[in-house]
């Protein structure tokens, strides 16, 4: 069971993870991933600045795997988060990116 995603050396403990791979006509198979996160008050403004980013460095410590990923869908159940004490649920699907891009 995957706990732990790693976007850009940045440590995410997640929950819901789910893998599967999907098809690509021009290069085959892209590996797809999504994950549950929480996102306390305190790490708001470090996090939402991460997911700017939107193509990350992923890795997957527990399955060894590590490629070139963005952001595919993405969700949070609050959009205030500066609210002292405050915890939103983050929704996040990445896509390996194409190495041929």
């Amino acid at each position: 069971m995957v706990d732990e995603v790693v976007l850009n050396d940045v440590s995410l403990q997640v929950t819901n993870f789910h893998a599967e791979s999907i098809k690509n006509p021009e290069s085959g198979e892209l590996r797809k991933v999504s994950f549950d996160f929480k996102v306390t008050s305190e790490e708001y403004h470090d996090i939402t600045t991460l997911l700017y980013q939107m193509v990350f460095d992923l890795k997957i410590p527990e399955t060894r795997e590590e490629y070139r990923a963005e952001i595919f869908n993405y969700s949070t159940s609050l959009t205030n988060l500066y609210e002292e004490n405050a915890v939103g649920d983050f929704s996040l699907t990445l896509i390996e990116v194409d190495s041929q891009d």
